[in-house]
């Protein structure tokens, strides 16, 4: 039987009616909720008129969805109907963020205009697999690049010198004071190496508290079914060198600073390098969820620790253009879509902005994807609308306003300030005004989609021309 289905996932990719999409992003990004919208748009699509910048839809040609079994039985499925019981709580509740990986497969109907489908049938079938994960996961993937020495000083340059005074450095201080005690040499004490990981983990903790992005190994602060693992043991450390570059001491392989290195290298290969292989080697699209409005509230350094991130984990997927024969046999991803989220949080006047900012931001991995030649779009969307444009008063002065809910339960309409178009400099973040606020989605009325801002554009973006 399994077999036989994979025979028949060839077949449909070697017709090119199989995709599979990445739902990338950080931490709160919106993944979660943006599959939701998709999932939702689509099987209400044979029903109502919501999708007037997908092309299909607007021309007739999409028959309808529905969600099928997925041909992974080891890998969760997304559970779209609980996000929905979440979104039709009284008040409405966003759906739970992503714990661990999740897949949901559906079957999309739709009429061809155009090639040898249209020809041979009058409808055809997309098959669409959207893959859920941790977005804390991700910043595990460029560890594979990577030696326990270099991570290491990556690491600890982090924490010392010109950033001492960082609010990294400060969340650190206590693990530090155990790190300067603790004798890399010594008989390896598993105890004492349990306790140090304890330590840093929780320095992982408390920067994901203060709206840092960059915290590896990501598994640390969402372990799953690994969760008191030896594996997830572990912790930078370097050793002391001599001028020539070597340990002032000898390394026996009992040591503490072996079984550091040892578990890292464990990680890398049983938990980075399997879930690299597992889930992203057969991707054909991607969506990079960026939320650029939260890390503008919370300062500084959580919006440059926010680019860093984003930066290094684009740098570990492949991209290329995808030929049948790389589809069947090494498939690439041939379109990438940046989407600065929560669109629907500020005014439609800041929209613009916020796709300025954005396009900076990835500008690195954009570089790197335009030179491979592949299609790539940057966007501003809300997944799931959360409030509504208006206008408010000011004195003599009319200004653009949002009005929604906010998570304390409180109506509100405000202007939440101006987006910057481009990256912030030391002046923004001394005299910034940004008001960002945090709102509970609005009611869906019964039978009908998701209410959104742009999701037909992104759907047009990553399936359209597989709808013809």
């Amino acid at each position: 039987m399994k077999l036989q289905q994979e025979v028949n996932d060839l077949v449909k990719r070697s017709l090119d009616r199989h995709l599979r999409l990445a739902v990338t992003g950080l931490s709160r990004a919106g993944k979660t909720a943006f599959i939701t919208s998709l999932v939702n748009q689509l099987l209400h699509s044979s029903t109502q008129d919501n999708l007037p910048l997908f092309e299909a839809s607007r021309n007739k040609q999409l028959l309808g969805a529905k969600r099928i079994p997925q041909t992974n039985l080891m890998v969760p499925r997304f559970d779209y109907d609980l996000a929905i019981e979440q979104l039709n709580e009284t008040p409405p509740q966003w759906p739970e963020p992503t714990r661990d990986v999740s897949e949901i497969r559906l079957a999309i109907r739709f009429k061809p205009n155009k090639g040898a489908r249209r020809l041979l049938k009058s409808t055809s079938t997309l098959y669409l697999d959207i893959v859920d994960y941790p977005g804390e996961w991700l910043l595990d993937l460029p560890l594979l690049d990577m030696s326990f020495e270099q991570w290491s000083k990556q690491q600890l340059k982090n924490l010392q010198g010109d950033n001492a005074t960082s609010i990294r450095a400060r969340l650190a201080k206590e693990w530090l004071v155990k790190l300067n005690h603790f004798d890399l040499y010594q008989q390896a004490n598993e105890n004492r190496v349990a306790e140090l990981s304890r330590a840093y983990t929780a320095y992982l903790h408390e920067c994901k508290k203060a709206g840092l992005h960059w915290v590896q190994p990501g598994r640390f602060v969402l372990p799953g079914e690994l969760e008191g693992a030896p594996v997830l043991q572990f912790f930078p450390a370097i050793l002391e060198l001599d001028s020539d570059g070597k340990p002032v001491q000898g390394i026996s392989k009992n040591c503490a600073y072996a079984m550091l290195r040892s578990r890292f290298n464990e990680y890398k290969k049983k938990i980075v390098k399997a879930f690299y292989q597992q889930h992203f080697a057969s991707f054909d699209r991607q969506i990079v969820l960026v939320d650029c409005l939260q890390p503008l509230n919370a300062g500084h350094d959580s919006f440059n620790d926010m680019s860093r991130a984003i930066t290094q984990l684009l740098q570990s997927f492949k991209y290329g253009r995808n030929s049948i024969l790389k589809r069947l046999f090494s498939a690439k991803i041939d379109k990438v879509l940046f989407a600065a989220t929560k669109a629907d949080h500020v005014t439609p006047d800041q929209h613009g902005n916020m796709v300025s900012l954005l396009q900076q931001l990835v500008n690195e991995a954009w570089q790197h994807v335009s030179y491979e030649g592949i299609d790539m779009e940057c966007m501003s969307l809300s997944s799931i609308q959360a409030t509504m444009p208006g206008y408010a008063s000011r004195g003599d002065t009319t200004l653009q306003a949002i009005k929604g809910t906010t998570l304390e339960q409180e109506t509100l309409t405000l202007y939440p300030g101006e987006v910057p178009s481009t990256l912030p400099n030391q002046a923004y973040w001394q005299q910034h005004g940004f008001d960002f606020h945090q709102f509970r989605p609005l009611k869906i009325p019964q039978g009908q989609s998701l209410p959104h801002i742009r999701m037909d554009k992104a759907m047009q973006f990553l399936l359209g021309d597989k709808l013809r």
